[in-house]
Parts: C-alpha cells; sequence; structure tokens
C-alpha cells in the first residue's frame, strides 16, 4: 500500500506511552518507506533525569537538541531510490516542549535560542499526526512496558507534556498537524482500529492544525 503521494516525509508524534513507535514502524512497513526512530536508548543522562531532575535536567535536554539534530539532518539528506519517503516517530520541535517543562527560566531562555538556530535548518514535515492521549492512559500504557527509569513519571508531568504540544501546535502556520484522540482506539490490538488511524494519516489535510476528537 503506498503512501499518500504528497506526505513524503510524515511525523508520528504523543505523549510518553503513546505508541508513536510502534505505529511509525507499521506505517513503514506497509508503505515500504524509510524509517527514523529516536535514539535515546544509551543517554546517560535519561536515568539521572528520572532520579534527580532539577540537577540533570540541563543536560539531557542539550544532549537531546544534539541527538536529534544530528540524526534528522543525516536522515533527511540521505536518499533512497528502493524505499522512498519517509516516516519518523518524534518531531524535532518536542525537544522544545520538554525542555519548556523541565528547565527554570534562566535555562529555558538559552536553549529556546539554540533551539530556534537549529530549528530552522531542518526540513519540516509533510503532515505531522499527534496521538493524543489521557494522563491516565499513557501512564497505564507506561506501567504495562516496565522501563524501570520511567516508573516514576507522574500524572502531572505527563499532563504538562500533553498541554506543551497543543500550545505549541497552535503557534504552527506552515505544517500540517493533525491531533487525534487514541483514547478509545486499540491500534496494537484491533485492526480495525489501526485501519482508522490509517485512514486519517492518508486523508488530504488542509496546512494548520486539525483537531480530531472522536472517529467512529
Amino acid at each position: 500500500m503506498p503512501r499518500p503521494s504528497e506526505y513524503e516525509y510524515v511525523v508520528i508524534e504523543g505523549n510518553i506511552g503513546s505508541g508513536k513507535t510502534t505505529l511509525t514502524n507499521k506505517l513503514a512497513e506497509i508503505w515500504g518507506s524509510r524509517i527514523m526512530l529516536e535514539e535515546f536508548k544509551d543517554n546517560p543522562f535519561l536515568p539521572k533525569f528520572y532520579k534527580n531532575p532539577e540537577q540533570h535536567s540541563f543536560a539531557l535536554e542539550l544532549s537531546f537538541l544534539a541527538e536529534r539534530y544530528h540524526q534528522k539532518r543525516d536522515e533527511l539528506n540521505r536518499t533512497d531510490l528502493f524505499k522512498p519517503g519517509l516516516v519518523c516517530d518524534y518531531s524535532f520541535a518536542k525537544s522544545l516542549v520538554f525542555a519548556r517543562i523541565n528547565l527554570d527560566t534562566d535555562e529555558f531562555d538559552l536553549y529556546q535560542n539554540l533551539f530556534h538556530i537549529i530549528h530552522d535548518r531542518l526540513p519540516k514535515p509533510d503532515l505531522l499526526l499527534f496521538l493524543y492521549c489521557s494522563p491516565e492512559k499513557s501512564l497505564s500504557q507506561i506501567k504495562k512496558r516496565g522501563r524501570l527509569y520511567e516508573q516514576e513519571i507522574s500524572l502531572n508531568y505527563l499532563d504538562r507534556i500533553n498541554k506543551g504540544y497543543m500550545e505549541f501546535f497552535k503557534q504552527q502556520t506552515g505544517t500540517r498537524i493533525v491531533v487525534l484522540n487514541t483514547d478509545n482506539l486499540d491500534f496494537v490490538g484491533s485492526n480495525k482500529d489501526f485501519q482508522k488511524i490509517l485512514s486519517v494519516i492518508e486523508a488530504k489535510h488542509p496546512v494548520g492544525l486539525r483537531i480530531i476528537e472522536t472517529y467512529a
């Protein structure tokens, strides 16, 4: 099944535990596209951050910023005649969303200046799909996957992430952004639900923000 021709570069975003990586893998498989997954498992600051956020937040956010930029730059500059198109499980903008939550005012001001310098150098996605789910659903799926360093994440933190993304999206004017409520969808266990999400992704969307609260 080919991807929509106007969407050469598709980004799947969402809160922690929303299933964005799982969906990205499924899309790359059915579309035959290249895939880019966020590389963070070996980040030495992540476990430290969850134990002591105040001490390690700035180092964590800077390391993520550098890693994401290098990965995006390298992959977006690569061509593959046999696997055209690219689907990715994170947007570069997530760096700013998490930094706003995790850093104090002075640190964030400095970080934001660096972010915008780097962000303007990267191509924007043709479509960004945000898998919205409630903090309760996110936390349930976080517990289910069992990463030890994630077990102290709170509902409040997940709620702030959701609000941070929405605040960012509302300020964007040059990108197709679709926010889809997935609280009642199980695209991992139900092929019917997966097909619902696929039909949303493959639809033609105008530039700007579209919010889909329910999908029948």
